[in-house]
């Protein structure tokens, strides 16, 4: 009978979880609360907490609900409209519902009739080309401030998967191709969002590279190259946040699912790093139940878009079968709650009717945008733009209305509307959204005597003769991506290169601002003087673009990505998978390994169109007296910066180590850099530490990083092609450090 009633409570859990997990009345209210206690420390207080939790409180806390209505089935009514998700909380012992929103650019909303209008930051990979932590810290800031006052208390931010692929849809979110500037810079923006007392993900652990057949694919890779790469970026990231929860990938990682895999979830991340918080599922990424308990999944998110709610009824049953072990559910329980008292969720209610400061966040959106766009080329000084400019010529990219924003979960809808209507596709992944920021009005302003035409760039001919009438032509080329919809190839859409060249033909002074997620082919690169990297550039972008192109802002961005001059130059020049065809199972070989980006742009002896790390300026600097020393079992570095030229600017002076002797993935790897903001003529001293970890190799057998003994040279340099510069050799005493990084004890 017992069995009997375990089936047929299974069978109802299928299709009602929620009511099964709340048929049972509703134990009374403990007299006393001791894990409300703020003296206690976070693993005090939620150890309680679960010791004083029903065997359903704690199921509860494992099962997760989406924020709006999905195929067919109406939300769960607790969740705010349109939103990510939720988690309903446990209200006798004090702690709250959970409310979830994506996603790392600002609080964004599903699709629908009443959408939450928000300030957006420019996209992630931006935020990694301004190479400035403080910038990362308080764009995070200032979204998980506006999370919170949307009454949202867990934000699905923290994208930092590796730019393995350019074409990836999702590049646009994430922080490019270097695990020290990906894991810094990502680390601190969700830092600053947690200081808003708001859980922050770090995603997508692991492998999430591409969006081509992202649920089907398996991502096959040598665990030592793995843990060089793309898990030492989410490794760094979370020393430097302390996040409280991982949102597992879609993808299987050499043959398991990520959100079931046993070695990312127990090995590395818990055993390893000492992780203390949650996994969350990515939403449909669930595919199990006993698997997904045992191998570290903690909570099933959006159950909905699983094939079944693992984590209802059917884990119930797991556990009072031994399938799952009492204790698995209770540490899932315990990690949730823990990251509650952790990041001050349970100590701070959210409130109602909190009023947002567009302006002021409007303005943190746009210096983002500033310090992140890249002056790819300059020549002749075509930038910045005379104020006494007569006539401009603003061709293409909706930029009389707008700025372009990527598109997927993370999609922040802009306060006033969108600028442009109608475009395709308008559902998922869409739909396009252009925010109301037009560079057209804010270029206007910058040079009010000038008269300003805009053609739509629709038709190359009509547009190379609007150019041909103007002193300098500005073109805005777009590449429109997002989740779900990698770029099939690198070239810009919609024949915007054959726009260019007309222009280009028509007016020498052709400037082309790129609003775009990743890297993009140019073949008419040598034919116009000016190139702005301005990506998708937030809620102020058209001010910020406007700012850079004349001057108002001295351009510091520097790339993030390896820019390639054609996809012949990448380890697999055909994207892997086929996008009409969804379904297809296939595995990709990783078998550049750890040599990502500009590594294997070295190893191969390829030149890119633009180096890892490239970025110009109004001005000019200098490097000088270069010195390195072991001291304390690390690695300093020193030397000075000048500002050699005529105006204020900020220089991305950038470290990178070779050794002579040893043999690592690659020629060389990004020991450190730091962001130096100079008056004309100002000299600044600056000193780099370089994390132990970069100077070593990964051994999977026992664990730790092995540096070797030797010569190892140290080059300064303002991108990774070592352009113009200087360099240093150092000795290096061999060591061995435990799998965190630390000097191993003996």
């Amino acid at each position: 009978m017992r069995l009997r009633h375990l089936t047929i409570v299974a069978a109802l859990a299928a299709v009602f979880p929620a009511a099964v997990l709340a048929a049972a009345p509703e134990p009374a209210e403990p007299a006393q609360k001791p894990w409300l206690d703020r003296s206690l420390s976070a693993d005090q207080r939620a150890k309680l907490a679960v010791q004083a939790m029903t065997q359903k409180e704690k199921l509860r806390w494992v099962f997760a609900y989406f924020g709006h209505d999905f195929a067919g089935k109406k939300k769960i009514e607790e969740a705010l409209p349109q939103s990510a998700g939720y988690i309903p909380g446990t209200p006798r012992l004090g702690l709250p519902a959970l409310f979830e929103t994506d996603a790392g650019i600002g609080v964004a909303s599903q699709s629908g009739p009443n959408v939450r209008e928000r300030t957006a930051l420019p996209s992630g990979i931006t935020t990694a080309a301004t190479w400035d932590p403080k910038v990362a810290y308080a764009g995070g800031a200032m979204i998980g401030s506006e999370a919170r006052a949307s009454g949202f208390n867990v934000m699905l931010a923290g994208g930092v998967n590796l730019m393995r692929e350019p074409r990836n849809g999702r590049n646009f979110e994430y922080a490019g191709e270097d695990p020290l500037l990906a894991g810094v810079m990502v680390g601190n923006a969700i830092k600053g969002i947690e200081s808003n007392n708001v859980i922050s993900t770090l995603k997508h652990f692991a492998l999430n590279d591409q969006e081509t057949g992202r649920n089907e694919l398996d991502a096959r890779i040598d665990k030592a190259a793995l843990r060089m790469s793309d898990l030492l970026a989410m490794e760094f990231a979370f020393e430097v946040s302390d996040a409280g929860s991982v949102m597992c990938a879609y993808n299987r990682v050499n043959g398991p699912y990520a959100c079931e895999n046993s070695y990312l979830l127990n090995d590395v991340l818990k055993r390893d790093w000492g992780y203390p918080g949650f996994v969350m599922s990515d939403w449909g990424a669930t595919h199990s139940t006993v698997n997904a308990a045992n191998n570290g999944l903690d909570q099933q998110s959006g159950h909905e878009f699983d094939k079944s709610p693992y984590f209802a009824g059917a884990l119930e049953e797991a556990i009072k079968t031994g399938a799952v072990p009492q204790a698995r559910l209770d540490d899932m329980a315990y990690r949730i709650v823990r990251a509650m008292f952790a990041k001050g969720v349970v100590d701070n209610p959210l409130k109602k009717d909190v009023a947002i400061d567009f302006a002021k966040n409007g303005a943190v959106s746009r210096v983002t945008a500033e310090e992140g766009m890249v002056l790819l080329k300059n020549e002749g000084r075509a930038l910045p733009l005379a104020k006494d400019v007569r006539t401009i010529a603003i061709i293409g990219g909706h930029a009389d209305v707008g700025v372009l924003s990527g598109g997927g979960s993370s999609q922040v809808y802009p306060r006033g509307g969108m600028a442009v209507k109608g475009l395709k596709p308008d559902v998922w992944p869409g739909p396009v959204v252009y925010y109301p920021s037009s560079p057209l009005r804010a270029i206007q302003a910058q040079a009010p005597n000038a008269k300003v035409v805009y053609d739509d760039g629709t038709d190359p001919a009509r547009a190379a003769k609007v150019a041909a009438q103007a002193d300098v032509a500005l073109v805005f080329a777009t590449q429109w991506i997002g989740e779900a919809n990698d770029a099939q190839t690198l070239a810009l859409p919609d024949r915007q290169d054959d726009l260019i060249a007309s222009v280009a033909g028509a007016n020498k002074r052709t400037v082309v601002v790129l609003e775009n997620g990743g890297p993009v082919a140019m073949p008419w690169l040598a034919r116009v003087p000016a190139v702005l990297e301005a990506w998708y550039p937030g809620t102020s972008g058209g001010e910020a673009i406007a700012n850079v192109l004349f001057g108002a802002v001295n351009p510091s961005g520097h790339l993030p990505a390896t820019f390639p001059v054609s996809e012949q130059q990448l380890p697999r020049p055909k994207l892997d998978g086929d996008p009409k065809v969804p379904e297809l199972q296939f595995h990709i070989d990783y078998t550049e390994g750890a040599a990502v980006g500009y590594k294997w742009f070295d190893l191969k002896g390829h030149k890119p169109l633009f180096p890892f790390g490239h970025g110009l300026s109004y001005t000019t600097f200098s490097y000088s007296g270069l010195s390195s020393q072991m001291k304390d079992g690390r690695l300093h570095v020193r030397f000075k910066v000048t500002n050699t030229g005529n105006v204020a600017g900020k220089d991305v002076p950038q470290v990178y180590v070779s050794p002579l002797a040893a043999k690592w993935e690659a020629p060389k790897r990004l020991a450190g850099w730091d962001k130096v903001a100079l008056q004309p003529g100002e000299s600044k001293d600056v000193e780099v530490t370089v994390e132990p970890r970069l100077l070593g190799m990964f051994d999977e057998a026992s664990r730790t990083w092995r540096i070797a003994k030797g010569k190892y040279k140290l080059m300064l340099a303002e991108d990774a092609s070592g352009a113009n510069a200087t360099s240093v050799t150092v000795d290096v005493p061999a060591a061995t450090l435990d799998v965190r990084g630390r000097p191993q004890k003996r």
